[in-house]
């Protein structure tokens, strides 16, 4: 017997009727309602409220971008998070929404997904910051993406998946120091004097950072933030992330830095992190992880801090400006800076490659 073709992607949301449903949760839909959710720059999501038998009664849908030119330059990033749900989601102990439904199609560079909806859970808010109980509870989370695959040499496998190179340092050096002086004459022209300076320091370090510390490697979600993180609204532990798109392979405290270095206010960071740290450290433990001890893990995280910068600046320069975005860039560049001052993260990184 000749198999059914594959379920196509279907090119926009007007085409996930009840009849395409049906065949991508195998149970029969009889209903839907649509109601689009977020603003995400790489594509759209929408809320699909469902009846039928046996389905959820509801699911959230991710598309790529309706423009094709944008679709074809992001394409990676759609491939890369339906291989995410498919392949290393199962392999790993993190948090994330149920996948009923992940697909590709590599003409047209279209995605689609069908995730849990998480509707007893809210969204973090970067801007705001988070609470010393929620950055536990994420960095716990984050524990369950590195630990269970810590320096698995099979992850190097994986389609499109690799650690940094020699020319992909050169790259960054290469591009960095222009994007520093685009941001700091336009968006980003309000820092304060220290953290202008900060920021400039970077510039000559960056490409030495991006293959600093690669002892030990894993996978890393590349973006974890508090935007990316749902919050269980009863206010107990589990979260869960998500936006799977920038997966990538690296030393795994770049995650935790991440979050705490743009995540925290200074002074709830300066109180807290080590805890937050240990808390890490414990849970890493706990996945089976050895060879790796509490003060290394620290050494790591300090000198973690020069993603925050990185990820915003690029950010903020290279992707479409909205005034939210806007403040939350200088936001994680403010406390990106803060935390590198406070930990001595430049003159640790000039050490570690020096």
């Amino acid at each position: 017997m000749i198999p059914p073709p594959p379920l196509a992607v279907p090119g926009d949301i007007d085409a996930i009727g009840a009849a395409w449903l049906s065949e991508a949760l195998g149970h029969r839909v009889r209903s839907v309602r649509t109601t689009r959710i977020g603003t995400g720059q790489m594509g759209e999501a929408y809320r699909l409220e469902l009846g039928g038998d046996g389905v959820p009664t509801s699911v959230v849908a991710k598309l790529g971008a309706a423009d094709p030119a944008a679709r074809s330059i992001v394409g990676g990033a759609y491939r890369g998070e339906v291989r995410f749900y498919d392949e290393v989601a199962p392999t790993v102990a993190i948090r994330v929404p149920a996948c009923h439904h992940a697909a590709y199609d590599e003409t047209t560079s279209q995605v689609v997904l069908l995730l849990e909806d998480l509707a007893d859970h809210a969204q973090g808010d970067q801007l705001a910051g988070c609470t010393p109980a929620q950055a536990h509870d994420a960095a716990a989370n984050l524990a369950g993406l590195h630990g269970p695959r810590w320096d698995d040499e099979s992850l190097l496998e994986l389609d499109d998946l690799k650690l940094n190179q020699q020319e992909d340092a050169d790259l960054l050096a290469e591009f960095y120091g222009s994007a520093i002086d685009l941001y700091l004459s336009d968006a980003g022209a309000g820092l304060s004097p220290d953290d202008q300076a900060t920021l400039r320091e970077t510039v000559p370090l960056a490409g030495p950072w991006l293959l600093a510390r690669a002892d030990h490697f894993a996978l890393v979600h590349g973006d974890y933030r508090l935007d990316n993180l749902m919050f269980r609204r009863d206010g107990e532990a589990g979260c869960v992330a998500v936006d799977w798109q920038t997966t990538s392979i690296a030393p795994p405290l770049r995650d935790l830095g991440f979050l705490l270095g743009t995540g925290l206010t200074p002074d709830v960071r300066r109180d807290h992190e080590e805890a937050v740290v240990a808390t890490y450290h414990s849970a890493l433990v706990g996945h089976g992880v050895t060879g790796f001890d509490l003060d290394e893990c620290w050494l790591d995280y300090r000198i973690s801090m020069l993603q925050g910068p990185l990820i915003a600046v690029f950010g903020c320069v290279y992707t479409g400006r909205t005034p939210r975005g806007d403040r939350m860039f200088a936001t994680m560049v403010e406390r990106s800076c803060a935390a590198m001052r406070d930990l001595g993260t430049l003159a640790l990184v000039e050490g570690a490659v020096g």
